[in-house]
């Protein structure tokens, strides 16, 4: 049932998703995700061995009496995913879902298990414009419309993921959790910057790198013609270049990788041959079972 090839042909992306977030929590006994904000709760009188900072200097000055702040910590998870519907995410490989396939796979798992938590979920689609845009909801029938949106898109045009990628992180209006879900074969700085940009903000962010197992390792024999997706430009390549491709393909999700590690943005490569709770599964467990930072 965690085929990718499988799942992807199963219409009903609620069932798609709860199978999904049962195999990647299989075996993890805590909460993927935790809040991160505090709110007041009470003032109690001052305790030797209390810590300075939640003193109430203000109160005391009107009472004469030392009283601390104490807070109570609250679940507030919202989350925004980025899915790249660009005509590159239609690719398939033989073994696999195709990416776009894939990534709504990984959509919908994330905004279930969110959901699942009384939590806010919500979902940015984009191609060379915002083609669809969810805010962050909690609830069930937000979930429905998340899970709509998803099973309804397709593949089609060209890549601006910078540019949804500002616009998601604008209308995070508080601290949140930011996904981005693409092949990222595009400028590379630009959206570089942007996820520097949301992780400087304070928001939790991770990448999902979707791509497919001809896309990373060189399967031809003979010379071929390639056609980019987005563009249609045509290019001749001959069987020699394999060699030269595995450089560059590895030196691509290598770089992609450190721009992650150094800009403190969870990164995990996805295979669409890998079944999708196990991309979900390692998400987790790179991210400490999901503490937020």
């Amino acid at each position: 049932m965690l085929d990718p090839v499988l799942l992807s042909a199963i219409s009903d992306l609620e069932f798609v998703a709860r199978v999904t977030v049962e195999g990647a929590l299989s075996g993890l006994h805590r909460s993927p995700f935790h809040g991160y904000s505090a709110e007041f709760s009470q003032y109690r009188h001052y305790r030797v061995g209390d810590d300075l900072k939640y003193v109430d200097w203000k109160l005391f000055a009107r009472t004469d009496r030392i009283y601390t702040k104490q807070f109570r910590e609250t679940t507030n998870v919202r989350m925004q995913i980025v899915l790249d519907a660009s005509a590159s995410m239609d690719y398939r490989s033989d073994a696999g879902a195709s990416k776009l396939e894939y990534a709504r796979m990984l959509g919908a798992a994330l905004t279930h298990l969110v959901a699942g938590q009384g939590d806010a979920a919500g979902l940015t689609v984009y191609d060379d414009r915002i083609r669809s845009y969810l805010a962050s909801r909690p609830g069930r029938s937000h979930l429905r419309a998340v899970l709509a949106q998803l099973a309804n898109t397709d593949a089609q045009g060209k890549t601006a993921s910078a540019a949804a990628l500002r616009r998601a992180i604008d209308l995070l209006r508080s601290r949140g959790v930011l996904v981005l879900i693409s092949d990222l074969l595009e400028d590379e700085e630009s959206v570089d910057a942007e996820l520097r940009r949301a992780s400087r903000m304070g928001h939790d962010v991770s990448v999902f790198h979707v791509l497919t197992p001809d896309e990373l390792e060189w399967r031809w024999g003979n010379d071929l013609e390639l056609e980019d997706s987005e563009t249609g430009r045509r290019v001749l390549s001959a069987s020699a270049a394999g060699p030269e491709y595995q450089r560059r393909v590895e030196a691509f999700v290598e770089r992609w990788r450190a721009r992650c590690i150094n800009a403190g943005v969870e990164y995990v490569l996805a295979r669409t041959d890998a079944a999708p709770a196990h991309s979900l599964r390692e998400y987790l467990l790179h991210r400490g079972h999901g503490a937020l930072r």
